[in-house]
Formats: structure tokens, C-alpha cells, sequence
């Protein structure tokens, strides 16, 4: 079975067609650089950022993680000598992510996908097959749902599935992935959440106890434009594609841009090519619109029990607030307390150890931040950033052979959380 969407808002997508493709960047020779900061580092840091192709870890204060062409790499270790390499070659670690899959060799003859599909990164236009096609498998007990448009107008498409009280009828637990679009392993591990929810619901016991008492509300691509253009153009892009009347620079960083603490300082950047970008006005970008009428939906209706906003890299589960490092959230315990539990959960699968923390203090300020807005406007009981595998030695660029085990134990750590 298949499932055709449309979007009302084609026109930025025709006249996308219409225009030239750019090449599609290669990293092959580009070096991953760590660069220590120092106390007083802001004029390095903005030398470091223009000789960068990319930045990839936007606002730690201790290091950067940069991607550097090879003409830029004497540069760099001329300004900051400590700077050390960490990746060898990028386009070798890319092609380590292995092909693109793009049909339905990994979907089952009764078009429930099988676990295969959890072995290797798929094409958008698959990702959007493997949702509607998992729909169709268990239509007693999910649905397929929108959260809005992205700026070129594609829809954010997702998947809603509830148990024996019925549709909406009970707490949400919300999760959001590939809200930058180079986290690929971000939508394989949200995709891995509704696959597991849906297939073992009448076999495992303890799945049908969690699908029974939470509705369950999946996102895995909520930034489409982005990783689609991650798929054609530059493997490492992260913020939306959104134009800036102001600037020739392109998109939003839609993880700054929600409209809570928007306005504050020191957690976001008002510089357009940042890769931090705020915006110009709080909730700007088109797909946090949706998403936030989504969110304040759910408030409204059964409330928000759990909100995970699955990224990229690290090795951390953060909580609110992240606005601002001094302040203590009511709940800061009982965060803290769930977060041990899920941490304790992934390792006990496979040994891999999170950092857990207050999102500011453990690791960086962030303003305009999806977590803070759900947890301080939308009420979710709990709210939390998971920064998947690795720690960088790969970063984005998860080879293929550690999205199934990657996937398993964050969803241990998800259901150790409910």
C-alpha cells in the first residue's frame, strides 16, 4: 500500500526545480580540526568560523569541532597550535555512511518494513514511504499526521499511535527528529521508536503496557528542506533553507528560533551565516510554526508527558532551561532522576556512556531553544535533548554499521524514561 502526499504550498518547490542544481560538495582531503578555546577567544573563534567550511559544533566554549579545506588547514593551526585533528579525511568518513538507499529492497512483501531498514540512511522520499507504509500495517492504532509546511513547501509529515483507550486519549509523548539536517541518525532513531511501538504492540507485554498509557507523536524529519539538501548538495548543512531579506545567507537554525527566551542574548546568533542563526523574528521559520501549533495542541488537549528532541553529536542527555545557566528549573531533580535512568538504560545495552545535565550549564546557552518552549510553555512534564552517538570520531558522519546498534539502545534509554 501507498500513501500519496500533497502540499498546498507547491510553488517554492516548482520554482526550486526551475532553477540550476549546485554541485554537490565534495569533502575528499578536508580535514575534521578540534580547536581549543581559550578564555577570551571571541576574535580567534570568528577568524576560525571564516575558515571553516563548517562549523560543527556551534556554541561550546571549550572547543570547536571544524571541517577545513586543506588550503585553510596552516591557517587554522596558526591561530590556535593546540589544534588537533580528528578526522582524518571527511569524504572518507562519509562514504563510510555508505550509499543513499532509494527503493523498497529493505520493505517487507506485506509492506510493514522490516528491522533491515534500520542498517543503512535512506533517501527522503524513502523516508516518507517507510512512514506511510508502517501506517498502513496498523491502522486500528495510528495514523499519519502533519505539523506544517517547511519554507520550499514540503509537509512535515509524522506518525501518531495510541492503544486500547483510543486515539487522543491519552498523555502525548512527543519526539522530533533531524531538526539539523546533517543529524541523520536523529530520523533513523525516531523512525526506530514508532516501528518498535507498532510491530511488537500485540507480542511484547511491556510495549503494549507503554502504547496503552501514552499517545505517542513522531516526527522524524521536522527540517525536510534542510536534509534533503544534505542529500543533494552538502552532506554537512544544518540549518532550514529559508532566505533572509537582510542577508544573501540561507536559513535558520530552527532549534534557536522557537518563541520562548528568543529575545535574550548569549544563546543564539543574530548573524545570518551563522550556523546558529536565530532569525529575525522568534518562530520565523515556517516549520516551527506548525510545530509549535502542534505542541500547544497537545498541551491543551491530554497535556505533554515526555518531549525528546533527538540531535546529534555528543553523547548527552540535557534538560531545560538553557536560556540561561544560573537559573534552576522547579523540576530540576526530578529531571535529572529520569535522565540517570535513561542514561543507565543505554549502557546496559551496549556500554555507550552519556553525559547528563542542565543543557546550559552542562554544556552551552541556548535561547529560542524546542525543549525550554516545552517545557515552559507547552507544560510538558518532561522535556530533553538526546545528542546520539559518537563523541566525534565520526560526528555526523555515523557509518551504517552503527545505526542498528545506536538505534537499540536509545530506545531502551526512551523507554526507561516513560
Amino acid at each position: 500500500m501507498r500513501y500519496t502526499i500533497f502540499s498546498f504550498a507547491l510553488l517554492p518547490l516548482v520554482l526550486a526545480a526551475a532553477l540550476p542544481r549546485p554541485q554537490k560538495v565534495d569533502y575528499a582531503g578536508y580535514l575534521g580540526l578540534r580547536v581549543p578555546l581559550s578564555t577570551n577567544a571571541n576574535d580567534i573563534e570568528d577568524r576560525i568560523t571564516e575558515l571553516a567550511a563548517h562549523i560543527l559544533n556551534p556554541g561550546h566554549t571549550d572547543f570547536l569541532d571544524v571541517v577545513v579545506a586543506p588550503g585553510n588547514v596552516d591557517a587554522v593551526t596558526a591561530l590556535v597550535p593546540e589544534t588537533t585533528v580528528f578526522i582524518d579525511d571527511v569524504g572518507v568518513a562519509l562514504a563510510e555512511e555508505g550509499e543513499l538507499v532509494d527503493d523498497d529492497d529493505l520493505v517487507s512483501i506485506a509492506a510493514v518494513p522490516a528491522e533491515t531498514w534500520f542498517t543503512a540512511y535512506h533517501t527522503y522520499a524513502t523516508h516518507l514511504t517507510f512512514l506511510t507504509d508502517l501506517q498502513a500495517g496498523f491502522p486500528s492504532n495510528s495514523e499519519i499526521i502533519t505539523t506544517g509546511t517547511s519554507f520550499q513547501g514540503r509537509v512535515l509529515t509524522g506518525i501518531h499511535i495510541w492503544g486500547s483507550g483510543g486515539k487522543g486519549s491519552k498523555p502525548a509523548v512527543l519526539l522530533h527528529g533531524t531538526v539539523h539536517a546533517r543529524e541523520w541518525i536523529s530520523t533513523l532513531v525516531a523512525e526506530y521508536v514508532a516501528w518498535n511501538l507498532l510491530t511488537k504492540y500485540a507480542t511484547t507485554p511491556s510495549i503494549a503496557t507503554l502504547v496503552d498509557k501514552y499517545d505517542f507523536y513522531i516526527v522524524p524529519i521536522v527540517n525536510p528542506d534542510g536534509f534533503v539538501y544534505t542529500q543533494t548538495t552538502d552532506r554537512l548543512w544544518r540549518k532550514n533553507r529559508q532566505t533572509v531579506s537582510t542577508s544573501t545567507c540561507i536559513g535558520r537554525d530552527n532549534n534557536r528560533n522557537w518563541s520562548y527566551k528568543w529575545e535574550l542574548t548569549g544563546g543564539a546568533s543574530t548573524n545570518p551565516c551563522s550556523e546558529t542563526y536565530k532569525g529575525l523574528a522568534p518562530a520565523d521559520a515556517p516549520e516551527n510554526k506548525g510545530l509549535i501549533a502542534h505542541a500547544n495542541s497537545l498541551r491543551d488537549s491530554k497535556g505533554i508527558h515526555l518531549y525528546i528532541d533527538i540531535h546529534s553529536y555528543g553523547q548527552y542527555i540535557l534538560w531545560p532551561f538553557g536560556y540561561d545557566c544560573n537559573y534552576v528549573a522547579p523540576n530540576d531533580a526530578a529531571l535529572n532522576a529520569l535522565a540517570s535512568k535513561a542514561a543507565a538504560a543505554i549502557r546496559a545495552v551496549s556500554g555507550t556512556t552519556y553525559t547528563i545535565g542542565n543543557s546550559c550549564r552542562a554544556l552551552y546557552a541556548t535561547t529560542g531553544s524546542a525543549p525550554d518552549y516545552l517545557h515552559g510553555v507547552a507544560n510538558a512534564t518532561y522535556a530533553y535533548t538526546y545528542e546520539l552517538r559518537d563523541t566525534g570520531t565520526y560526528g555526523f558522519q555515523l557509518p551504517a554499521s552503527q545505526i542498528s546498534p545506536t538505534v537499540k539502545e536509545t530506545f531502551e534509554g526512551i523507554v526507561a524514561s516513560l
